[in-house]
């Protein structure tokens, strides 16, 4: 069974589960090969209702103790761009979407997706149903090749990901610092 996983955290990310969950999105994702979707919805007020086929099953739940064995079973991951859910998803060698949430003012969720986007280890994207687009501009960043959540899902070569380093969480945390402006002390 192919598995498709989304989580937005102990956060709220309605456009996410509601671009996702969308009928033009179902097809995308069962035509990929996908059979099953869960969806970790935490706090959000988008709640999809679980259905199972003989060959779909969509699965949604707001919280759980741990997210370690949904991330197991996924061959996918999508994603808030939370640090802790990329760095997690990122240290089980699973490829991953990294959806930006638009609605977040100040936020560094995009800069971090960026980041790692450019090292080769996700792909990122936005919720907008805006077909084609070739730049935004978000917390006065002007980003190319930023793509909607079904336009990259139908692009996107899970093969050209690189794995992410294990074991460097000093890098991690240093690169998290220098993001929100904090300076190392020592």
């Amino acid at each position: 069974m192919k598995c498709l996983f989304v989580t937005v955290g102990t956060t709220s990310f309605d456009d996410l589960i509601a671009c996702v969950s969308a009928h033009d999105s179902l097809q995308i994702i069962k035509s990929l090969g996908y059979n099953r979707l869960i969806l970790q919805i935490g706090r959000g007020t988008v709640v999809p209702k679980p259905f199972s086929t003989e060959s779909f099953t969509l699965d949604v739940y707001r919280y759980k103790e741990s997210l370690k064995e949904d991330l197991q079973k996924a061959d996918l991951v999508i994603s808030h761009a939370g640090a802790g859910s990329c760095l997690e998803t990122l240290e089980k060698g699973k490829p991953l979407v990294v959806v930006i949430n638009e609605k977040l003012m100040n936020n560094h969720q995009l800069e971090l997706a960026r980041k790692l986007h450019k090292e080769g280890h996700l792909f990122y994207c936005t919720c907008r149903k805006i077909p084609h687009m070739k730049a935004l501009r978000i917390n006065n960043w002007l980003c190319f090749h930023f793509s909607t959540l079904p336009g990259l899902l139908q692009s996107m070569d899970l093969s050209t990901l690189k794995c992410y380093p294990p074991g460097q969480p000093e890098k991690f945390s240093a690169f998290l610092d220098k993001v929100v402006g904090l300076k190392n002390k020592h």
